[in-house]
């Protein structure tokens, strides 16, 4: 991990990696796609959240699958294009488009909780890892059928594998997006330690 101390990424091409990735971050998809099909604003049911979690909560799973898929893409997006420019590029680019996700300018700054985007992310920078984070949650939803549990099990273990394999910098950068993903997520932790959180396939 000698890499981690060594980082060259020429300030312009910084900061238009801050500014893209976060602008395509930021696209609200949730509310983009329910609005669409005449459900109004997703931010007015269950958490409030614009996430495919929340449009699930709508009943359609098929918008709840475009909004996961597209909140993943464009993190992988952001992460993947500017990588052209070098791996620390994609790692700008990428984490800009996780906090324009978390906080679009569009929205007041009151976006989603990252976790479509977070793998998204992943795909750009460290595509292999995506198979430990879906293992893991897919072995915690299996256990406990909370999808909130699962995803902050598995953004435990993504940062941990990333370092033990040597991304040194993309390890760090999951370090800091875990921690971030937890404090989103502190209402969800809240309700799982008084056992009030929703599980997997209920409405409301």
């Amino acid at each position: 991990m000698t890499d981690i101390a060594d980082w060259q990424l020429a300030l312009p091409l910084t900061l238009g990696c801050l500014v893209f990735g976060y602008l395509l971050g930021s696209i609200p998809f949730g509310l983009i796609l329910t609005r669409m099909a005449g459900l109004g604003d997703i931010r007015s049911i269950g958490s409030g959240n614009i996430g495919a979690t929340n449009v699930l909560r709508t009943g359609n799973k098929k918008l709840a699958a475009a909004t996961l898929l597209l909140d993943a893409l464009k993190g992988a997006a952001a992460a993947a294009i500017a990588s052209r420019w070098g791996m620390e590029a994609g790692i700008v680019a990428g984490f800009a488009a996780f906090l324009g996700h978390l906080y679009p300018v569009w929205l007041g700054f009151k976006g989603g909780k990252g976790i479509a985007t977070y793998i998204g992310v992943l795909l750009g920078l460290a595509p292999v890892i995506v198979l430990v984070f879906a293992a893991v949650w897919l072995a915690m939803a299996k256990l406990t059928r909370y999808s909130s549990l699962s995803a902050l099990v598995a953004t435990l273990v993504v940062p941990v594998v990333l370092l033990a394999a040597g991304y040194g910098k993309v390890g760090l950068l999951f370090v800091v997006m875990s921690i971030i993903t937890w404090i989103k997520h502190r209402a969800n932790i809240q309700r799982l330690l008084a056992g009030t959180e929703g599980r997997i396939g209920e409405k409301g």
